[in-house]
């Protein structure tokens, strides 16, 4: 029987991220989920890709998301702000696609320009953002890079390890892939690939396309730093995507079709079975 094995989200887009026991999915994926997003002074996002040590950087939100507190080891003191959901919006960029956010202050950019060694601002989604992500099944989310929730299975990393360890490297953790829902009683790795709707406990997901690997996967989330050129350099073995443009495809991104709570250890039922796009 699948069931849910551990539940993720990211505060900070980019950040490390809170492993929850429970957790409420909204239209936008679990809550506080990419709900924040740091930016040059100019509004351009700010990436692993570029800024690895944004992995170091350890959010917390209070349940009713009005209090963010931000962590980062080495650092003489936390962050510590209220959230300002009505002040004034500023233009943001996300991957080139113009989008708005609520400046969080001062105080929030210092503290990140100088962990970060760059000039740094943090933005809150507002409460009129009103994107609509891509795929099959169009939905929502808030600054996460397309659909609202990244699933993945203890199987496909299961598969992946054993290739790395075959090639004599290291096995990876789940937090490379940085998912926010991963499940567990899947024999066959990647079925993921192959799941068009899924109903965990009242909750409803509607598949929406493979999820493409870039240079992040390459982060150490613990170290905050590049470890090298695995995890892509195995998947380009058994992983390129015709969809992707010959990108390499590891878990699916999903649309919530049905808001509700989620629980580590609830049941996953596969509603609709389709074809893997790969």
């Amino acid at each position: 029987m699948a069931r849910v094995v551990e539940l993720s989200y990211y505060p900070v887009k980019g950040c490390a991220g809170v492993s929850a026991h429970d957790a409420m999915l909204t239209p936008a994926g679990l809550a506080h989920d990419r709900s924040f997003m740091v930016t040059s002074e100019e509004g351009v996002y700010r990436t692993q890709r570029r800024w690895p040590r944004l992995a170091l950087i350890r959010p917390g939100v209070s349940a009713d998301g009005e209090r963010l507190t931000l962590r980062a080891p080495g650092h003489p003191y936390a962050l510590d702000v209220d959230v300002d959901t009505s002040g004034p919006r500023r233009d943001v960029d996300l991957f080139g696609a113009p989008f708005t956010g609520i400046d969080q202050g001062d105080e929030a950019a210092a503290w990140l320009s100088e962990v970060l060694g760059a000039p740094s601002r943090l933005v809150r989604v507002p409460p009129e953002h009103d994107r609509v992500t891509d795929g099959r099944i169009p939905g929502t989310s808030g600054y996460a890079d397309s659909s609202a929730v990244h699933v993945l299975s203890r199987s496909t990393l299961d598969l992946l390890n054993e290739r790395l360890t075959e090639r004599g490297g290291d096995a990876l953790p789940m937090d490379r892939f940085r998912p926010n829902i991963v499940i567990g009683g899947w024999d066959d790795p990647h079925t993921e690939d192959r799941v068009r709707r899924i109903t965990i406990a009242d909750t409803e997901l509607g598949y929406t396309k493979l999820a493409i690997r870039c240079a992040v996967t390459l982060v150490d989330q613990e170290a905050g730093t590049r470890a090298g050129p695995e995890p892509l350099r195995t998947l380009a073995t058994y992983r390129r995507a015709v969809s992707g443009g010959g990108g390499v495809a590891f878990g699916t991104k999903y649309a919530v079709l049905r808001p509700g709570k989620l629980s580590v250890g609830d049941e996953v039922r596969v509603a609709l079975w389709g074809e893997a796009e790969l």
